[in-house]
């Protein structure tokens, strides 16, 4: 892990950290964006910055707030920025996820769950919180494969119900059905098309399950 630290960020206001949100860059390289997460003009920030090689930039204390996240909100809360921790991943949003980087961010997410008692359910992607206006880490990030290690939550299908209820009980914001259906679809179901449909809906009921029964279904 590398210290360079940004100068944007400021105060949790009062908040504990109950979520890690994940991003991409959307940018060619990690320099590139080393330079905008520590540029004071477009206040913007993150806690941590992963290299495609694995490299990890630690950019702000996370015992302070930094500036990832925007409007937006998670389990009928907003102010995501003070109640989170933001890692942003090198990536263009086109192209696979480096062996390196995902290593790394298993690791870093091991260590962030534990020091934070966070639950896998905590670890969640910018487009979860923001639905109607972001799209990263993506559909070519591999949510399943943190899944597998109890690093965020996976659902096993259930009885089909209503796709909107089950997703605001496990945490998105208030939006159009279609609007959280891309926003599911793109961590969920990143192979599905086409209008909603009951695979949907069952995926969206396993979702409801996990926040009721925590972590038993997270794989």
């Amino acid at each position: 892990m590398r210290a360079h630290p940004s100068p944007n960020f400021g105060d949790r206001r009062g908040k504990r950290v109950d979520l890690i949100v994940l991003h991409y860059t959307a940018m060619a390289s990690a320099a590139e964006a080393l330079a905008r997460l520590c540029d004071p003009g477009p206040e913007v920030s993150a806690h941590y910055l992963i290299d495609r090689d694995g490299t990890v930039f630690h950019l702000v204390d996370e015992a302070m707030r930094a500036w990832h996240a925007g409007a937006g909100e998670w389990g009928g809360e907003g102010d995501v920025n003070s109640r989170s921790i933001g890692i942003e991943l090198q990536n263009t949003g086109s192209e696979p996820f480096a062996e390196p980087q995902m290593a790394a961010l298993e690791a870093l997410l091991s260590d962030l769950l534990g020091r934070h008692a966070l639950s896998p359910k905590a670890v969640i992607g910018h487009s979860d919180m923001a639905p109607d206006r972001k799209g990263d880490p993506g559909a070519r990030f591999d949510w399943r494969r943190l899944a597998l290690q109890g690093l965020t939550v996976w659902p096993v299908p259930a009885e089909p119900g209503d796709l909107q209820a089950d997703l605001r009980a496990f945490g998105y914001p208030d939006a159009p059905t279609d609007t959280l259906l891309t926003a599911f679809r793109l961590r969920f179901r990143p192979w599905g098309e086409g209008p909603l449909d009951d695979t949907d809906r069952a995926l969206a009921a396993g979702l409801r399950r996990i926040a009721v029964d925590g972590e038993a279904l997270r794989a």
